[in-house]
């Protein structure tokens, strides 16, 4: 089967997915976003937090991520607008004391989520760069990607 971009016409011009014949299933996605911040950054994490005079990061960060992923259909053109049925957006820090971003976005409906967990990943990997940035800019974010998806025509795991 010949794979094709999906919000094209026939004859090339942008277009909304037509989901209007599938049907509703419950969609859960899975994305990730790592943060790599300088020693001196990670020098300030106290009991898994890093406290700042705007108040603590990575608690802002789940909040903004699970803000920016109710607003995806709004950042991304075409995106259909989606209520989602759930967001979360968890935060730790791995051995290698790089900041590690999971946000699973879940709805039950007629498209999937994978664009409303990875705006949720990507904010909240921002929000840490721009909570921190006044400390030092040495400050990478060096992944995002999709982790998982299911429902709708098929689904996906990262290797």
């Amino acid at each position: 089967m010949e794979k094709k971009f999906t919000h094209l016409t026939p004859t090339g011009e942008p277009t909304m997915v037509d989901v209007s014949k599938k049907n509703e299933t419950e969609r859960i996605a899975i994305a990730f976003s790592k943060v790599k911040l300088n020693e001196a950054i990670i020098e300030q994490l106290e009991n898994e937090e890093i406290h700042t005079k705007k108040g603590p990061v990575f608690q802002t960060a789940i909040l903004a991520g699970i803000m920016g992923s109710k607003k995806t259909s709004e950042l991304i053109p075409l995106c259909h607008p989606i209520g989602l049925d759930k967001c979360t957006v968890e935060i730790k820090v791995n051995k290698a004391k790089e900041v590690e971003i999971y946000c699973t976005a879940k709805v039950t409906g007629k498209t999937g989520v994978e664009m409303e967990a990875l705006i949720g990943a990507t904010v909240a990997a921002l929000t840490i760069y721009d909570m921190c940035k006044g400390f030092s800019h040495e400050i990478e974010i060096v992944e995002t990607k999709l982790l998982k998806k299911t429902g709708g025509k098929s689904n996906y795991e990262a290797a």
